[in-house]
């Protein structure tokens, strides 16, 4: 089924590969994409999704500046992840149109506001931040969401940026404890999942080979992951694992789990606790046919010229 979404992001190497997919993918009707800092300032995420739209020649969704910073909390800075521009120097065109005037969190609010109840779904690909404020200054509005698909957090496996944390949700885990505790249709995608889904150098060659537009940035974006990584040949594709599942849940092994989210401040900030005292169940995906999901991703982004 066709699903209008909103892309909440902060690209981006892996979210721009996720943002090509969708626009690759007709199960998605973009309805904006909205952005927050993560990987990068908010100037910079902003830019980057419009670039990415230009590359697919799609000026007519609309990008939106979201949070320039966590609720609470300093930011992180991935630049030698993702490159000083965030998108590892590969080469992108500029905006076709300029960001929307509205503020993300007030757009979203408007949006949903004017749309059938629980019509509109939510991809949120970085820091949960925007939704949080959305919970919290919009209540009502944040009640009509259909459903929201987060790639975040860690339950069995290790964290990324501390022992048990997980980048997305210790970039704010003030606002990841409100969005996971707000009994919202969530389906929440940890690194257990987005760590078995890795492209390998054949993979960017089968991309290369495809000769589309979007599989060819596609494949130089993970070419620059490899660059910024410690020179191991598979490197995770964090964020596609969103668009993939919603195209083929199926492919994903889930859990209910009761979680809450480390809000102190040592290096498990943000971090997923098994706690059965929280009164929301989550939906987690807990394990993915790896190999299935990438050939997928691989086949849309050479079928369709974007």
């Amino acid at each position: 089924m066709r699903r209008s979404v909103v892309i909440d992001t902060d690209p981006g190497i892996d979210d721009a590969v996720a943002i090509l997919l969708a626009l690759a993918s007709p199960e998605f009707d973009i309805a904006g994409i909205t952005t927050v800092a993560g990987n990068i300032g908010i100037a910079t995420t902003t830019r980057n999704a419009g670039r990415i739209l230009a590359l697919a020649g799609r000026g007519d969704i609309a990008v939106v500046s979201g949070a320039p910073a966590p609720l609470s909390r300093k930011g992180f800075d991935t630049a030698d992840i993702h490159g000083n521009d965030g998108l590892g120097g590969v080469g992108f065109p500029e905006p076709l149109a300029p960001p929307a005037e509205e503020n993300a969190v007030v757009w979203l609010a408007a949006h949903l506001d004017r749309r059938p109840q629980k019509s509109l779904d939510i991809l949120a690909l970085g820091p949960l931040t925007n939704i949080a404020r959305l919970l919290l200054e919009h209540p009502a509005s944040a009640a009509r969401i259909g459903r929201v698909v987060v790639m975040g957090g860690a339950v069995r496996e290790p964290g990324n940026i501390g022992p048990r944390s997980e980048f997305n949700l210790a970039a704010d885990p003030e606002a990841a404890a409100i969005v996971l505790r707000a009994g919202l249709d969530l389906v929440l995608i940890p690194l257990d999942v987005t760590r078995k889904v890795r492209a390998t150098r054949a993979d960017t060659a089968a991309l290369k080979a495809a000769g589309t537009p979007a599989a060819i940035a596609c494949a130089d974006l993970v070419d620059a992951y490899f660059q910024s990584g410690d020179g191991r040949e598979s490197r995770p594709l964090h964020d596609p694992c969103v668009m993939l599942h919603c195209i083929a849940p199926a492919l994903f092994g889930h859990e209910t789990l009761k979680l809450s989210v480390d809000t102190g401040n040592g290096p498990d900030a943000g971090g997923l606790v098994v706690d059965e005292s929280e009164s929301a169940d989550l939906n987690v995906a807990t394990s993915v046919d790896g190999a299935a999901v990438l050939r997928l991703l691989i086949e849309r982004l050479a079928r369709r010229s974007v």
